[in-house]
């Protein structure tokens, strides 16, 4: 069967001639020979299938996108066997429908609030169910000593805590350090300099040190848990470990909470000394306070109660952005841009949640006068 695709154009006229069989396999060719026409000056199209003898679908939406292309100019259809007529026109109108259904359609402003508010509820309902299986596994996992993964908890205890320290102690003791400045300028005006040591205590143990490493591990710890276990579900390890038999909560997601809720209060307790020593520094050189005298007045004015009220903020703390970063992990979709996604809500989530869980103990325990 012979496959003829002419092109012939005079003056303002363009004649495309289709002969023999025109199916998939040489669409790709004619789209090539077109690309090299200018049809800036062409005003009459003719599209010439009075010699063709048979024509598949993709044949026959080529030939639709073509007088849909040329649109803006006069395109004249030739053809006048049925057989090739009717699937013509069968594709006009399925394309025509497609067209229509793939149009994006304008919400009005109650549909674009019923789809915020459907989006939060669905997130919600995904987030409490995650939870539910989170402590079902929890009391399965905790009913004999022989289930806890005691080396992957170590391992992440070493990857969360004990490689942050630097940047927890860091962090701590500039606060410290920035804190205690500011607050030196005001006291020295009323003569009270001694009293920056009370300041610090309390602010720092009960509030800054645990607020500041929790921003921190949120930061690192939360959005590393976010795109490990992401990454594993795009490479669909997770799908290959439930094949082999392996539970990913008992493997992937507690020991990560775990580790967490274990290292948080060391964290605050290095932070606390951190900031502290900071204060220290800057009210032995800006206020002439010693250290001997700061560390003596610390210990009579600040009650114990304050450094055990930062330290029980700690697995609470460390609970919600463990949990936060390995649920946005395990929503991660087929695609690279959704870990991104996801990692940015994820850091976003957990700070906000210690910061309310934050201000939850703060009245809490205000009202119980602790």
């Amino acid at each position: 069967m012979k496959k003829v695709f002419s092109i012939e154009s005079i003056d303002e006229n363009l004649l495309l001639k289709f002969e023999g069989k025109m199916s998939l396999y040489e669409v790709t060719k004619y789209e090539r020979k077109l690309a090299g026409i200018q049809t800036t000056a062409i005003k009459n199209i003719t599209i010439d299938l009075t010699n063709l003898d048979e024509l598949d679908t993709t044949a026959a939406i080529f030939i639709y996108n073509l007088q849909k292309e040329f649109s803006s100019k006069k395109v004249t259809l030739e053809c006048y066997d049925e057989k090739l007529l009717s699937t013509l026109e069968l594709v006009q109108e399925n394309m025509l429908h497609y067209n229509e259904n793939v149009k994006p359609q304008k919400l009005s402003f109650l549909q674009k609030i019923g789809k915020i508010f459907y989006d939060y509820y669905d997130g919600f309902s995904a987030f409490i169910e995650f939870f539910g299986q989170l402590f079902a596994s929890n009391l399965r996992y905790l009913t004999s000593l022989k289930n806890i993964r005691y080396k992957e908890i170590a391992f992440e205890i070493n990857e969360s805590a004990i490689k942050a320290l630097p940047i927890v102690a860091l962090t701590s003791f500039l606060i410290g350090l920035v804190i205690a400045y500011q607050s030196a300028y005001q006291l020295k005006i009323y003569g009270a300099n001694i009293y920056i040591v009370d300041m610090l205590g309390i602010s720092i143990f009960r509030e800054l040190a645990p607020v500041i490493t929790a921003i921190v591990i949120a930061g690192r710890s939360g959005s590393a848990f976010t795109a490990q276990i992401g990454s594993m579900k795009i490479t669909q390890e997770l799908d290959a470990m439930k094949t082999m038999g392996f539970e990913p909560f008992a493997f992937l997601v507690l020991p990560r909470i775990i580790a967490l809720i274990i290292a948080m209060p060391i964290l605050i307790f290095v932070a606390d000394i951190m900031a502290i020593l900071g204060g220290m520094i800057v009210s032995n050189v800006d206020l002439s306070i010693s250290p001997e005298l700061f560390i003596d007045r610390l210990s009579r004015v600040v009650a114990a109660k304050h450094f055990f009220v930062g330290i029980i903020k700690g697995p609470f703390f460390a609970f919600l952005i463990a949990t936060i970063g390995i649920y946005r992990g395990l929503i991660v979709k087929d695609d690279t841009q959704s870990i991104g996604f996801n990692t940015t809500k994820s850091v976003v989530e957990a700070i906000f949640a210690v910061i309310v869980c934050d201000a939850i103990f703060s009245i809490a325990f205000t009202n119980l006068g602790i």
